[in-house]
């Protein structure tokens, strides 16, 4: 409960704060590129649920529905100002809706593509699973999508022992931190 709280105050503040940013980076992708400006993704959540997470659109509208590091030649997809999106972190910015839903918090494992079977199998043997995706986590600030997947849920299982308030006010700190400095961010 205090959590929610918690995720809905920051999600306002970071609106109001963000809201010319977010019209800017809309209007950037709509003259760069042909398609929507957001593009929802299938994404796994609580319990395994799958819900439609929103970010700004940085690849063509032709891309594969896969995991960027899937993809043989990543670069041939990127919209324009894709790659500027992704390492400034812009393109997450729509999360925000996410986090007011109810579909994710600020801080928990970040949620995986409907199609990461190998993932979502090893949240689920580990518990994982039953929490709330974040728009940021403990495996993100401890290397991002440099991390194998068994690193990320180790790391994702260590955040759910060691919940805490202050744990997620660290994280959100770090995750700051690494955007300022474009820490472990792949395309």
């Amino acid at each position: 409960m205090i959590k929610r709280l918690f995720d809905l105050s920051l999600a306002f503040i970071a609106l109001l704060f963000l809201i010319i940013p977010v019209l800017f980076v809309a209007l950037m992708v709509c003259l760069t590129s042909t398609g929507s400006v957001l593009y929802w993704s299938d994404r796994i959540g609580r319990n395994n649920r799958i819900f439609k997470m929103p970010k700004f659109r940085t690849m063509r509208i032709e891309t594969p529905a896969v995991a960027t590091h899937l993809l043989l030649d990543p670069e041939q997809f990127l919209t324009p100002i894709g790659t500027f999106l992704r390492k400034s972190s812009l393109d997450e910015l729509p999360q925000l809706w996410s986090i007011f839903k109810g579909d994710m918090s600020f801080v928990g494992p970040r949620p995986a593509l409907f199609n990461q079977d190998d993932l979502i199998a090893l949240r689920t043997q580990s518990g994982v699973d039953k929490l709330l995706p974040g728009l940021t986590g403990w495996a993100q600030v401890n290397g991002r999508d440099e991390l194998p997947i068994p690193e990320k849920v180790k790391l994702d299982a260590e955040y759910m022992s060691h919940q805490s308030f202050w744990l997620d006010l660290k994280i959100i700190f770090l995750t700051f931190l690494k955007v300022i400095r474009r820490d472990g961010i792949q395309h």
